[in-house]
């Protein structure tokens, strides 16, 4: 009987969420996906960079090294033209500070795009994603996604991890992100999507293991 082999593969992130996404990238290869937590890594990786593939980039050589095997990171955030120098999208996450919860920081959001309507509402995601082996990056990519318009009020739903998904609304589905299918987000580009295909393309026709 022929026992297929699994390569380990770390997800290199805390945030829940992205680890379902990846996950999502590597079902059906012959990749073995572990946590950070599982095994025993925590705080490896800063959020340090001039775009957002560089950050990933750094953040996979990094975990990779820390973890000794094979690293998969992302980073990603949301361009917003309208706000200017007040808005960066590489700090999505921590524009209203390192100790700001979600709740904190989509109240800011929207504080910040109070003056604005129309199609000064218009918003775009970046998604940059690199695998690493052992410190050094083999591969990465960075993505402009869908483009939608943020919400004036915040949701009643909890937030989700990815919190901004829940203002970015796409009008010819009534929805925000965080509500649509995943046929929906792969008909406006959505970036996972479409980095699940690179990934895969990359995994299964140029990955060779160390």
């Amino acid at each position: 009987m022929t026992h297929r082999s699994f390569t380990p593969i770390l997800l290199a992130t805390g945030n829940l969420d992205k680890q379902g996404e990846f996950r999502r990238l590597l079902c059906g290869l012959p990749f073995a996906p572990v946590t950070p937590v599982e095994v025993g890594l925590r705080g490896v990786a800063g959020e340090e960079g001039e775009s957002h593939e560089a950050i990933a980039r750094d953040k996979a050589a990094r975990w990779s090294a820390a973890g000794g095997m094979l690293a998969v990171a992302s980073d990603g955030g949301l361009v917003i033209p309208a706000l200017g120098p007040q808005w960066e999208s590489r700090y999505t996450r921590r524009f209203a500070g390192a100790d700001a919860d979600n709740a904190q920081r989509l109240g800011r959001l929207l504080e910040l795009m109070r003056p604005y309507s129309g199609e000064a509402r218009r918003a775009w995601w970046v998604e940059a994603l690199a695998i690493a082996d052992k410190g050094r990056v083999l591969v990465s990519w960075e993505l402009t996604g869908a483009t939608g318009y943020l919400d004036w009020q915040p949701p009643d739903a909890p937030l989700p991890e990815f919190w901004v998904f829940s203002v970015w609304r796409f009008p010819q589905f009534g929805a925000v992100y965080s509500q649509m299918t995943a046929e929906q987000q792969e008909s406006v580009g959505g970036h996972w999507n479409r980095l699940r295909r690179l990934v895969r393309r990359y995994l299964t026709s140029t990955f060779v293991p160390g």
